[in-house]
């Protein structure tokens, strides 16, 4: 059974930087892609930033390109996406989530973390 659990997201002032990490359990990241959403209510959720396993290529959306990075731990199994240069339209609730893909931003997300949320304050 695979399980993906976020961490980290909390309150932070513009300008600052978190660093949320999501623990996998039953998939190894060779075989995966691995990607952090995000979501505001009401809004169309957006992928942030993804990873595939196969290549270790990664992908970034424009608004978050220069400030996030995405990284993983393979000894931990862990994937992380460290924040900076935060903006209040960074606010949203953050899933990680696994899945299938050649490339990670056309995958096939079937595992979803249950979110984390992340507060940006102007």
């Amino acid at each position: 059974e695979v399980q993906l659990v976020e961490s980290g997201g909390g309150l932070v002032q513009a300008g600052g930087s978190l660093r949320l990490s999501c623990a996998a359990s039953g998939l190894t990241f060779d075989d995966y892609v691995i990607g952090w959403f995000r979501q505001v209510p009401g809004k169309e959720r957006e992928r942030v930033s993804c990873f595939s396993g196969r290549d270790g290529s990664t992908y970034y959306a424009d608004s978050v390109k220069g400030r996030f990075t995405i990284s993983t731990d393979n000894a931990k199994n862990t994937v992380s996406l460290q924040m900076n240069s935060l903006k209040p339209e960074d606010t949203a609730d953050y899933y990680c989530a696994g899945g299938y893909g050649r490339f990670c931003q056309f995958g096939v997300y079937d595992y979803w973390g249950q979110g984390t949320q992340v507060t940006v304050s102007s």
